[in-house]
């Protein structure tokens, strides 16, 4: 079925740009699979469980069984454009979810009818609060023993403190109440693609009722013209009802719920229609701030007709050649166009531009403000770069990654790949700014770190499908931080001549720094602008003041301990003693580092190692049994909570007894055991 294309005509009142997100096997590639079978965008339904989903096009995803990397798409919607994109669930590929979420104007986020909110919800949420994403949420799975709308729903709330209300109400029949259209939907056909609507029976009339009510009296809350209708008696019309939802959805203050089963073709539909009718379009979410090179704020209007301003939000190797996907804010973009990346001070040309369905590309010759388009022939731009026009340079918000937490030393199988191992490493940690590639300074040893043995598993994988590269790995090692435990002062300082050739050069500075600890999380902070130069009323070089902040960077970029790298480590210069043309930038580089490196060693180095929070569920008979061994690793439990006979245990735990733990939690449950975990924080454990 032919798609609607975009160009420079297009109307950004009829577009939505969407994300999937969940906790890993809440169904939300399925849900995705239903949208693109009902709108006409597939043909057939590709399930998970037969590794032929359409939307985990990767070879790694089909055979484990889930989404790696986010896929975009888009599909025609009774005359609208919806493009999608398909996040990961596993916390591993988070960054996925961060970058998407970045660029989405709306997301639903999927949840077990019977799990109802996991960690990795918690995750997407916090995620799509950073960036103010308006949501639904979509209870899956509600054809499975246990399951339990109302019970979903109150989760939310408790963990969040945020209100879903039904919009449309699952029943056990396989049909869902509609709450503003007060109608019955019931889905028949081979996959659930025929919908009839019916009035309800009395059963069915008072179930909407009640939820009708609580409907109307959550909107008016915040809505004091509908509270005024609502509490005189007055009818309230579909279109009010509509309308209030739709401005409260996009403020944030309620999210509308739907239930259903993704998997059993029942309820997609009428979620479908309200993505049109209360998600916001591109014209309607508020302007993205940028930044001039003067350092001026100012805010960038979505409007195709200003000078280009798009985010390249991720980098993905396309049957072997870079591609960069863009979401463009301002402006359009054409094949031969010439771009700019500021802050960056390099210009490039725009090769090719295409639209995207999965792992299949189709090629455009136009692309305006609202598209999340994929480009081929930017050889530098990388993830959180911005793409504007080179006679209008502003920089947008860019995209944060997280640190790696474990790392892997790797070497080529065969000893002729080595150049080869290098390329495709950085090709690798290109597209993922989460797996990082270096070589430990001390040993020589090569390290893939990234965010988990999961994660280093995929992209061992890939190297070897991709590119015919098998390397061997080393164990998992844990990647650690430093930081200090005391506030020390102390005085460093250069003495020295050296020879420089046809003379005799004698540098000669002395600097006094002091190094302190910070909270947990508040990250490394170095001041040397404070700092009083001696003799009183010299005036030094700018020269000389850059030389002693890098002397304080260089000594400030590993620990005493192990050399890992510092963190929560406050570090000032106070007092910076020159004597004559001796203390050259040179001399005040080597005093400063010799400064705060000494201050650093007597302050007392402490090792941190990721702490992380996990969630374990497990059968009721085994909870003893699990709390026991979680203690044993030096875990601190938080919690735990039983429900239709599996226990949730909410922990946290140095990552280093945690490797393998996936392994033994499958053999002390005979297979029932699951586990997630996520990086909290860098700390003493």
């Amino acid at each position: 079925m032919a798609k609607a294309q975009p160009g420079p005509s297009m109307d950004l009142t009829r577009v939505r740009n969407i994300g999937i997100a969940a906790h890993v096997d809440a169904g939300k590639t399925t849900l995705s699979e239903r949208v693109l079978y009902y709108t006409g965008a597939l043909h057939r339904i590709g399930e998970v469980h037969e590794g032929a989903a359409h939307m985990d096009w990767m070879a790694e995803e089909q055979a484990h069984g889930i989404t790696i990397t986010a896929a975009v798409t888009q599909c025609p919607w009774k005359g609208h454009l919806i493009q999608i994109v398909d996040t990961p669930g596993h916390v591993d590929f988070t960054i996925e979810v961060e970058r998407s979420m970045r660029v989405l104007d709306g997301a639903v986020i999927v949840m077990d009818g019977v799990r109802g909110v996991e960690p990795q919800t918690e995750t997407v949420w916090r995620q799509a609060n950073k960036f103010a994403v308006p949501r639904f949420v979509f209870v899956n799975k509600m054809d499975r023993p246990g399951a339990d709308f109302d019970r979903a729903l109150a989760s939310l709330k408790r963990k969040f403190g945020d209100l879903a209300v039904p919009i449309t109400v699952p029943q056990s029949n396989l049909t869902v109440l509609h709450v503003i259209e007060e109608l019955v939907y019931a889905f028949s056909g081979e996959k659930g693609e025929v919908v009839t609507t019916r009035a309800p029976d009395e059963d069915e009339l008072l179930i909407l009722s009640d939820a009708r009510d609580t409907l109307i009296s959550a909107l008016a809350d915040h809505d004091d013209a509908l509270a005024d209708q609502y509490l005189s008696g007055e009818t309230i019309s579909q279109d009010q009802l509509w309308a209030a939802l739709r401005r409260q959805h996009i403020a944030g203050t309620i999210r509308p719920a739907f239930g259903g089963s993704a998997l059993r073709n029942w309820g997609v539909q009428p979620m479908l229609d309200a993505v049109l009718k209360l998600m916001p379009s591109p014209l309607e979410r508020p302007p993205s701030v940028g930044t001039l090179p003067d350092g001026t704020h100012v805010d960038v209007e979505m409007d195709s007709e200003g000078p280009l301003c798009a985010l390249a939000f991720k980098v993905q190797l396309f049957e072997g050649r870079r591609h960069v996907f863009a979401r463009i804010y301002r402006g359009s973009m054409a094949p031969g166009d010439l771009i700019s990346l500021p802050g960056r001070d390099i210009e490039e040309r725009v090769a090719r531009i295409f639209d995207v369905d999965a792992n299949k590309k189709g090629r455009i010759e136009h692309a305006v403000a609202g598209q999340i388009v994929l480009i081929a022939g930017l050889r530098w731009a990388s993830t959180g770069d911005t793409i504007c026009d080179p006679a209008n340079p502003v920089i947008l918000e860019r995209i944060d990654a997280r640190q790696p937490v474990i790392s892997l030393g790797v070497e080529p199988d065969s000893g002729g790949d080595e150049d080869k191992m290098i390329e495709v490493l950085g090709k690798i940690a290109e597209e993922d700014p989460t797996l990082r590639y270096h070589e430990d300074a001390e040993t020589g040893q090569r390290l893939l770190s990234g965010m988990g043995e999961l994660h280093l598993q995929i992209a061992f994988e890939r190297m070897e499908r991709e590119f015919n590269l098998k390397l061997r790995v080393g164990r998992p090692q844990v990647v650690h931080r430093e930081t200090i435990r005391n506030t020390v002062r102390h005085t460093g300082g250069v003495d020295r001549q050296i020879d420089a050739g046809n003379q005799v050069l004698h540098l000669r500075a002395d600097v006094v720094a002091e190094v302190s600890p910070r909270e947990r999380g508040a990250g490394m902070l170095i001041d040397t602008a404070t700092a009083q130069w001696e003799p009183a009323g010299y005036e030094p070089t700018n020269d000389q003041r850059n030389a002693v902040e890098l002397g304080a960077k260089d000594a400030a970029t590993s620990g005493p301990v192990e050399g890992s790298p510092l963190q929560d480590v406050y570090v000032r210069v106070e007092r910076v003693l020159t004597f004559g043309a001796s203390s050259n930038p040179q001399a005040l580089r080597i005093a400063a580092a010799q400064a705060v490196r000494e201050a650093m060693g007597k302050a007392g180095g402490v090792v941190m190692q990721p702490i992380m929070k996990m969630e374990v569920v497990v059968p009721d008979e085994n909870t003893g049994g699990v709390l026991g061994d979680l203690q044993s690793r030096g875990a601190t439990i938080l919690g735990h909570e039983a429900e239709a006979g599996m226990t949730s245990i909410a922990a946290e735990c140095g990552l280093s007894p945690l490797i393998g733990y996936a392994t033994d939690l499958r053999s002390s449950t005979r297979g029932r055991g699951q586990f997630v975990m996520e990086f909290d924080r860098f700390d003493v454990s």
